[in-house]
C-alpha cells in the first residue's frame, strides 16, 4: 500500500495513505504525479482550499444523512470524514507558515 509523507524542516513527517494525500493535493491544485513543494507563501491559501472543501464535505454528509433519515445521534458512520483527515494537514500548513519553511513530499 503506498503513501504520501509530508516533511518539512518545522514538524514531524505526516503520513497518509495514497488515496488520502493525492486528495489532499487535488484540493491544493498541485500534481499527484511526483514530488512536490508547498511554499510558504502558498499556505494560506492552501488552508483556505481544504477548509472550503471540509465545509463542502461536511454538507454533502449531512445531506446524505437527511435523504438517509438518520440523525446526528445515531451510530456513527464508519467512514473518517475529510474534516478528521484534514485537521493534521492544517496544523502542518500553519505551523510552516508561521516558521516560514516549505513542506515537500515525494523527495
Amino acid at each position: 500500500m503506498s503513501v504520501y509523507r509530508f516533511k518539512s524542516r518545522e514538524t514531524g513527517d505526516l503520513v497518509m495513505l495514497q488515496q488520502h494525500g493525492q486528495r489532499m493535493l487535488e484540493i491544493l491544485g498541485k500534481s499527484t504525479s511526483g514530488p512536490g513543494i508547498i511554499q510558504p507563501a502558498e499556505m494560506t491559501g492552501a488552508i483556505q482550499a481544504i477548509r472550503a472543501a471540509v465545509e463542502a464535505d461536511d454538507a454533502a454528509r449531512q445531506r446524505q444523512k437527511t435523504e438517509e433519515g438518520q440523525d446526528d445521534d445515531d451510530t456513527p458512520t464508519d467512514t473518517v470524514s475529510l474534516r478528521m483527515r484534514a485537521a493534521p494537514f492544517i496544523e502542518m500548513l500553519q505551523r510552516c507558515e508561521k516558521a516560514g519553511v516549505e513542506i515537500v513530499w515525494g523527495v
